[in-house]
């Protein structure tokens, strides 16, 4: 009897003890835009697996690709996340600048040359503000990616000049910026989803489009007809590892600081990832025909002049301090 009721109790125990196993395992969901075929995919990819190799199983990151938490429409995934129907997301400052206006800061054209001037702000007063401000509209940031500099492709002809540009559709972003942008240079700035671009420009509806050298790549834009690319850096395309205020509230310290620690070594990660792929990439892109265009530093400056009022417009939406604070950091020698 007393043998009995020692198994009874091992088992009791052994139950428990794996209910609180399960009490204490979580699975969040995490949005992205691209699929791991991508940087952008792979960052929150990698992202997953850090924090599930390092709480051994306990925590679980289960990425949704190709914005479907939010039926494909890329610009509602800030206010779905901060709603609470996504937990967290590796996230486009271009995508949720509708809800975070300051955001539009790393899309005001020309405003950065490289990867350098990225880096002094996102990395210094400037992308504090940026992280303030979005914890201001219910959203956790954590780290930094990279989507890469945007770079512009077309059918018609090289592009080395505004006049270049004239006349030309162009595929933009659902953003008022991009529109007053491209519309500063004379094109015709045709604004569309990505689902829609490529078959807009297969018929032809669209001329060209602007995007980073890995979506150009991997996407295979050279067969629709994109024939001529110009490297223009004019303007940059960060991500951020981000988390759902209310969610963040309800973890231990703990998991606070693995999840915190997991982003900035997955931001790491994929940035080193994405700009060691770039000659690779613009290699192969040259090997599959296209032809590509290298400003000059006057050609690139008529650009940087045609859009120097789209920088006056845009800025007192953006703030003063974070504008300050992004031009100091660029004007560092």
């Amino acid at each position: 009897m007393k043998l009995k009721r020692l198994f009874s109790a091992l088992a009791a125990g052994a139950a428990l003890t794996a209910l609180c196993a399960t009490a204490q395992a979580r699975e969040y969901s995490v949005s992205t835009v691209l699929s791991d075929a991508f940087p952008w995919g792979q960052a929150a990819q990698k992202w997953a697996d850090l924090v599930n190799e390092r709480s051994e199983g306990r925590i679980t990151l289960r990425v949704y690709p190709n914005a479907q938490l939010v039926a494909g429409d890329q610009t509602k995934e800030f206010s779905a996340m901060r709603s609470g129907l996504i937990d967290m997301a590796v996230g486009s400052t271009i995508n949720w600048s509708p809800q975070v206006p300051e955001l539009n800061l790393f899309s005001l054209p020309f405003l950065m040359q490289n990867d350098a001037d990225l880096d002094a702000i996102t990395q210094g007063e400037g992308g504090k503000l940026a992280f303030a401000a979005i914890e201001q509209r219910g959203i956790v940031p954590l780290a930094w990616g990279e989507n890469g500099f945007r770079q512009l492709s077309n059918s018609a002809k090289p592009v080395r000049s505004p006049a270049d540009l004239a006349g030309l559709k162009i595929r933009v972003v659902g953003s008022p910026l991009f529109q007053d942008t491209f519309t500063a240079l004379g094109a015709n700035p045709t604004q569309m989803s990505w689902a829609d671009a490529k078959p807009a420009l297969t018929t032809g509806a669209v001329d060209g489009q602007e995007n980073p050298l890995s979506v150009f790549d991997v996407a295979r834009i050279d067969q629709v007809g994109q024939k001529y690319l110009t490297l223009w850096n004019y303007m940059a395309d960060p991500l951020i590892f981000a988390v759902n205020q209310r969610v963040w509230k309800a973890m231990p310290e703990a998991d606070r600081e693995l999840l915190s620690q997991a982003a900035r070594d997955a931001g790491k990660w994929e940035i080193e990832l994405s700009r060691n792929a770039q000659a690779q990439r613009l290699a192969d892109i040259r090997e599959r025909g296209v032809e590509v265009i290298e400003l000059s530093e006057a050609e690139r400056a008529a650009f940087v002049e045609a859009t120097a009022s789209v920088q006056e417009k845009w800025a007192p939406r953006i703030g003063d301090a974070l504008m300050d604070a992004a031009r100091k950091a660029v004007a560092q020698p």
